[in-house]
């Protein structure tokens, strides 16, 4: 599946060098990560598996056939990895029909960038249906496109989508800025080129060259953005 959404070039006019800010969505911007853990519990559960706690940070932040290939591994199921797919996105999508909670200092970056002109992204492992379905929470007038798990050939931690959302952008990845809760995220962002700004959710994620680190949304605002690229150009 191709997205529908047109290229689009409104990069900041006032000289700076970030030109596109690019962020993920379940566990980034938006507290869901519990949500896919609740759907793939329930739908094992009812299929006889009981997923103990420990697995939930091998699944948290990645692709749904990763985890999924896990969890049959784990559980000796029967069902197919399509047959789990299905029901699981069916029933997570039933837990956040009415809203999603957001993460703190979400509301107040993505407000942020929108009255400076920065160009957003939202780039998810999610299918479509579901990020427009956690739009309606964030604000679609928030992000000058999305790009979703089933959109792409590649999903995360492959830097496909990070690529295809900057080109979109017209901007340069290394001049794009991502913020990650996930290490498949961190990964596919990085190898994409772009800097990343890590916000750990569940798994731990250490600093590294290129990698910041912070605890909430609520340490970063603009001018740490900018500084993030001006600081290597």
């Amino acid at each position: 599946m191709t997205s529908t959404i047109p290229a689009v070039d409104n990069r900041p006019a006032d000289g700076s060098a970030l030109q596109a800010v690019l962020l993920d969505m379940d566990g980034t911007l938006v507290d869901t990560e519990g949500f896919w853990w609740d759907a793939e519990v329930e739908v094992f559960a009812e299929m006889g598996h009981y997923l103990d706690e420990a697995h939930r940070e091998v699944v948290v932040g990645g692709p749904m056939t990763r985890s999924l290939g896990h969890l049959i591994s784990v559980t000796g199921t029967n069902a197919t990895l399509a047959e789990l797919s299905a029901l699981i996105n069916r029933r997570f999508t039933q837990l956040i029909g009415r809203g999603v909670p957001l993460m703190p200092g979400a509301r107040r970056l993505l407000t942020e960038l929108g009255a400076h002109g920065v160009p957003t992204a939202l780039v998810s492992a999610s299918h479509r249906h579901i990020i427009d379905s956690v739009l309606r929470s964030l604000g679609p007038e928030n992000f000058a496109l999305s790009i979703a798990g089933d959109e792409v050939a590649r999903t995360k931690p492959h830097p496909e989508p990070y690529l295809v959302a900057a080109a979109r952008l017209g901007a340069d990845p290394a001049r794009c800025v991502v913020i990650e809760d996930a290490p498949t995220g961190v990964t596919a962002a990085e190898a994409a080129g772009c800097r990343v700004v890590a916000v750990p959710s569940i798994a731990p994620i250490e600093s590294a060259p290129g990698r910041s680190v912070v605890r909430s949304l609520e340490h970063i605002d603009l001018t740490f953005l900018r500084s993030l690229i001006t600081a290597v150009h």
